[in-house]
């Protein structure tokens, strides 16, 4: 959110704040949905429209990046679920269908694969899909490691799935990339 000027969350696409989008796309296949705030916290969850929707979750550590916030929702998971799907919130144009596709792929996903990921033009996106087995690795990265780091050990128990979905790679990082983003969703 730095980059952009204002948090990244509260931004629109479509009609729909970032983090809304995501809540109510998620929902449609994960129970709970957890969201990890940090930086303005308190103004993003206010200007939630879909706040009652998710489980919020605030990462005192924010600063130390992208992983800690992974980190605190991981922790939060509940014991009896079987995996987890995770995006960044700048990632705000997934489609539904995208979601759906591979929640669907996740569940009849063959024994020893661990990790479900979108693929559009041979370019791996979010949100990623991850077995349980998976999340004690990723609650034990150091603060310099990326969860990436974890996908690549298991890259051979990963299952890639082709999507016609742009934007599970689209990243709004800065108000040049906002700006795309807008032109291609009005």
């Amino acid at each position: 959110s730095r980059r952009m000027g204002s948090p990244k969350p509260l931004l629109e696409y479509e009609g729909e704040r970032f983090i809304d989008r995501l809540i109510l796309t998620l929902s449609a296949v994960c129970s709970p949905v957890i969201v990890v705030l940090g930086w303005e916290s308190q103004t993003i969850r206010a200007g939630m429209r879909c706040a009652a929707m998710a489980r919020t979750v605030i990462n005192p550590d924010y600063q130390r990046g992208q992983l800690s916030s992974l980190q605190c929702g991981l922790a939060e998971v509940p014991a009896e679920a079987c995996g987890v799907m995770f995006t960044p919130v700048d990632h705000p144009a997934v489609l539904p269908s995208t979601v759906v596709r591979l929640a669907r792929a996740f569940e009849e996903r063959a024994p020893g694969r661990l990790a479900v990921i979108p693929r559009y033009q041979g370019r791996s996106g979010h949100p990623a899909c991850v077995a349980r087995e998976l999340l004690n690795e990723f609650l034990a990265l150091p603060p310099e490691a990326t969860a990436r780091d974890v996908i690549n050990r298991h890259r051979d128990e990963t299952m890639f799935i082709d999507v016609d979905d742009p934007g599970i790679l689209l990243d709004v990082d800065d108000p040049e990339t906002y700006r795309r983003l807008q032109s291609c969703g009005s």
